[in-house]
């Protein structure tokens, strides 16, 4: 009979993934629930990669995302871990601070009032 030691639950390691911490949902659903008050927002869906976490906005269900806030921790030390693209895939804004980067979807909620 042989006797084996147990191996270590860490040594038991999945794919790798980027997702958002608490903190920054916490910052991003703030902005979406004001933009669903305002009427510009209806949906959105979160998808957790390996290389990237994605947080997509949506005015319909059925349509390619209005925006896309995206996580990737490994331009943190170049461009900035966070970026707003566009619908037609154009990057709005990168930068390494979420709320700085999250400001240009905030001056879309500003409008002059009749």
């Amino acid at each position: 009979m042989t006797v084996q030691t147990p191996v270590p639950f860490s040594a038991f390691k999945g794919p790798e993934q980027v997702a958002f911490h608490r903190t920054e949902l916490s910052v991003i659903l703030s902005l979406y629930g004001r933009m669903v008050a305002a009427g510009e927002w209806r949906d959105y869906g979160i998808s957790s990669l390996k290389d990237v976490a994605i947080f997509s906005v949506f005015r319909r269900t059925a349509e390619h995302p209005l925006y896309r806030i995206e996580k990737r921790p490994k331009l943190r030390g170049r461009q900035g871990q966070y970026a707003v693209i566009g619908m037609d895939g154009q990057i709005l804004k990168r930068g390494s601070d979420l709320r700085t980067v999250l400001r240009v979807l905030e001056r879309k909620l500003i409008r002059a009032i009749d």
